[in-house]
Formats: structure tokens, sequence, C-alpha cells
């Protein structure tokens, strides 16, 4: 099972997924967590990776795929008011779409707005529970609150998820030197 189980990843890699690929609600990202908690090979992890990020984004609706890919753009170029009446817009649209809210989340982060972007994490977490991405970003954000406890707590519930998420041991372990020096 193991064996079928990493082969069907690497196929969808390298193939890509069809149509099907549709949100948090995709019936493989079970399969795909599956992967991420328990395989120690890299190729299979990234491709898991990868497959679950391309899931996220997609949607079923053509009108909501596009805005996502229109928004990721605007953000991508720095035009983070327009991505952020896009992504917006599809959240109000799309209520239930868990990446809408993280990549808003996002822009929210990137103009400094970090309780907007905290509430909006709060709503990705509701719709994904498994959103490692949220889960990291709020570390981010509680980093810059001075939050070192929630920080850790957030960075660690990430890392729980998604086991090989690069730097975040080291970055735990940082912080947890830091705070314990702080209550010494």
């Amino acid at each position: 099972m193991r064996t079928l189980l990493s082969k069907w990843v690497v196929a969808l890699a390298l193939f890509g997924a069809g149509a099907a690929w549709a949100d948090q609600t995709d019936p493989d990202l079970d399969s795909l967590f599956d992967i991420l908690e328990t395989s120690g090979a890299p190729a299979e992890v990234h491709a898991a990776e990868q497959l679950i990020w391309r899931a996220w984004m997609r949607h079923e609706n053509e009108t909501f795929d596009s805005m996502m890919r229109e928004g990721t753009r605007a953000m991508n170029a720095g035009r983070l008011e327009r991505a952020a009446e896009l992504f917006t817009d599809l959240v109000e649209q799309a209520p239930d779409y868990s990446e809408a809210w993280n990549k808003r989340a996002t822009v929210y982060f990137l103009q400094g707005e970090l309780d907007r972007s905290a509430a909006d994490v709060d709503r990705t977490l509701e719709l994904e529970p498994r959103h490692f991405g949220a889960l990291s970003g709020l570390g981010q954000i509680e980093l810059l609150r001075g939050n070192g406890e929630a920080a850790i707590e957030a960075f660690q519930g990430a890392l729980d998820i998604h086991p090989y998420l690069p730097g975040l041991p080291e970055l735990i372990e940082s912080l947890e030197e830091t705070v314990r020096g702080r209550e010494l």
C-alpha cells in the first residue's frame, strides 16, 4: 500500500493533477498529509507538499480559480492593494475557500496589518486545520507582536503537520532558548 501510494504521488507530481482538484475539500488531501507525516523520502515529501498547495489553490468554480490566480500574480508583483481587493472579493463570494483567506492574510501581513492578517489566518485554520502555511504565518505574526510563546506554539503546530518544513526546527529551538532566557 505504501509503495503504491508513493508511486501515485510521484505520478501526480510528474503529470499534474486533473480538474478534480478543488480547494481544501479535495478527498486526496488525507493521503497527501499522511505522506508528509510518515515519509522520510525527500522527493516524496516535496511532491506531496506541492500537490497539497495545488489542491488548496485550485477551485472547481472557474471564476474563483481565475480570481485566485490573478490575486496571486498581483501579490507577487507587489500590487498589494489590487491583491487585497481580489482576495476580498473572493472570500465574499466563496467564504469556504480556505486559500482565499490565507492569501488575503498574507497580503495583510505584507501591508503590516497584523490584526487583520491574524483574523484571516484564524478563518483559514477553521476551514483547513492542517494548513501548515497559515500556521507558519501565524508564527510570524506572533513574532512581530513580541509573543514568543504563541509564535512557538504556531510554528510547532506547522511542524507537527509538516515535519520537513525547512528551518522550522532550528527557529523553534532558538525561540525556546530566547523565551526561557527571559524567564530566568
